[in-house]
């Protein structure tokens, strides 16, 4: 095979399925819904409060959404498949706007969000009360006037007791690169918004600004 024809078959196949990033096929998978909602003539943005028996971010604010299952035919029909889950909407209620940037939050983790428009006054009472507390929502204005503060957490590896250090340099004295992250939080009246669905927000916010 010639050295042309051997890196344009190289070309074909990567082409193929290219990840967005190297081990998105093996990282935990989400996907959510940044949902507008029209209440009293003006745009909303609707936020839901978790239940507080739910293993998983008792009682944070969050957007709907949640894994996406091997049946899932896409991380779009995840996110309306829990947010029909979740809220109690009908998917034919729900109008996909446009699909956002992925958030990677780590190698290992990636949400999928999707700018949708919910059409439907029972999104505030059909909710599933078994995962969340309640639905409400933030005046789409006010969001977008609104400057939120910034938290600094450090994240620092820590090696499991197996790790081969006699393998690397410097062994156990390698120095381990100290990672700042970035917490944003909105607090409108008594609500708070921060972790994931902050940094989704901020986004979409400053898409469409």
């Amino acid at each position: 095979m010639g050295i042309a024809l051997f890196l344009d078959n190289i070309k074909k196949q990567l082409q193929q399925h290219p990840p967005l990033f190297i081990g998105e096929e093996t990282a935990f998978r989400s996907a959510v819904v940044v949902p507008l909602v029209e209440r009293d003539g003006k745009w909303h943005i609707l936020f839901q409060k978790r239940a507080l028996s739910m293993r998983k971010q008792p009682g944070d604010s969050s957007f709907p959404g949640g894994k996406i299952d091997a049946t899932d035919a896409s991380p779009m029909a995840a996110a309306l498949r829990e947010t029909n889950e979740e809220l109690g909407v009908d998917i034919e209620r729900i109008q996909v706007i446009e699909a956002l940037s992925p958030y990677i939050a780590s190698p290992t983790f990636v949400v999928y969000p999707f700018a949708v428009v919910i059409d439907d006054p029972n999104v505030f009472t059909a909710f599933n009360r078994d995962e969340v507390e309640e639905v409400f929502t933030i005046p789409l204005k006010w969001l977008l006037q609104y400057e939120p503060t910034c938290h600094l957490v450090a994240m620092t590896p820590e090696p499991g007791a197996d790790f081969p250090f006699d393998k690397i340099a410097n062994g156990e004295h390698y120095q381990w690169g100290t990672r700042m992250i970035e917490e944003w939080f909105y607090e409108y009246e008594e609500r708070i918004v921060w972790g994931l669905t902050a940094h989704i927000l901020k986004h979409f916010l400053a898409q469409i600004k």
